[in-house]
């Protein structure tokens, strides 16, 4: 952690929505005059789509029909650590982009499924944000938990991220319902050992908890609205929470345990507003006054 150069981490697996979460800083960064530079956690994938596809072959031919995006192995944990590190202590650092699609490719110059080549951050930056899947993962090499001075994670219910992965893989990727939940399967040793014990290390837990039957992901028509959703927002450390606040700004709202509230699907990002901003400050202020 570092007071000088902070890190802002948001963490959760494919399909949960970290993006959306990605965008609400975004806006906060640029109501504020916050230099940000950006980590996407594709960008440290071990390796591009087509070495991914050999890598997964070769797994699977030892007998490993475990292997994806998910673990470790397939991604540079150690070297995000060292980024991690580097900029924790002296503000700088690199990255890359990973190309998805075609519209991405004629954006960035590169094939869709390779990477962009290494670019070092810009100068005087405020902030680090990293957006994506193993922000607080810890390995037997790395603890990436460590550096995050703001740590948010992203869990909808399980059945509801299903629904959100097989809409999302069909319509933009177009993937069939089979390969969706081959992909589910594959990643389910290393969601439940790498990406689950992220959430018991994150400073605030945003939960999407769909009211409607979503008992049976693989037939749903639709993706649950934020309208037919509440939201259970977990503090790790409830102190210096002002919930009589929170609770007359979002209404509807209301405490669950001391340390979550609950709020209705459609004010989220009211309330990320809210309660993000302020914690986002104080790292701003803590390093402008280092």
């Amino acid at each position: 952690m570092s007071v000088r150069h902070p890190i802002i981490v948001v963490t959760g697996s494919s399909g949960a929505g970290t993006t959306t979460v990605k965008n609400t800083f975004v806006q906060i960064f640029r109501r504020e005059g916050i230099r940000a530079a950006y980590i996407e956690g594709d960008a440290f994938h071990r390796y591009d789509r087509e070495g991914m596809v050999a890598a997964i072959a070769e797994a699977d031919s030892r007998g490993n029909r475990n292997f994806s995006h998910f673990s470790p192995q397939a991604n540079l944990l150690d070297e995000l650590g060292e980024t991690f590190e580097e900029f924790a202590t002296k503000g700088t650092g690199r990255t890359r982009h990973y190309v998805h699609d075609e519209i991405e490719a004629r954006a960035y110059g590169c094939p869709a499924g390779t990477f962009t080549p290494w670019r070092d951050f810009g100068p005087d930056v405020d902030v680090l944000f990293y957006e994506g899947l193993h922000g607080a993962a810890v390995t037997p090499t790395v603890d990436l938990a460590a550096y995050g001075d703001l740590k948010i994670g992203v869990v909808p219910v399980i059945n509801l991220e299903w629904i959100q992965k097989l809409h999302r893989d069909r319509s933009s990727r177009g993937y069939t319902p089979e390969a969706v939940t081959d992909v589910i399967l594959r990643r389910m040793p290393d969601y439940i050992g790498t990406i689950t014990p992220q959430f018991a290390k994150t400073d605030i837990n945003f939960q999407r908890v769909p009211t409607v039957d979503t008992s049976n992901p693989f037939v749903a028509r639709t993706i649950p609205s934020p309208a037919e959703s509440l939201v259970v927002i977990r503090f790790r450390d409830q102190s210096g929470i002002d919930f009589p606040y929170l609770l007359a700004m979002i209404h509807d709202s209301f405490m669950s345990r001391a340390n979550s509230i609950v709020i209705p699907g459609g004010r989220l990002d009211l309330a990320m507003q809210l309660i993000l901003t302020p914690m986002i400050q104080r790292l701003v202020e803590s390093r402008r006054a280092g």
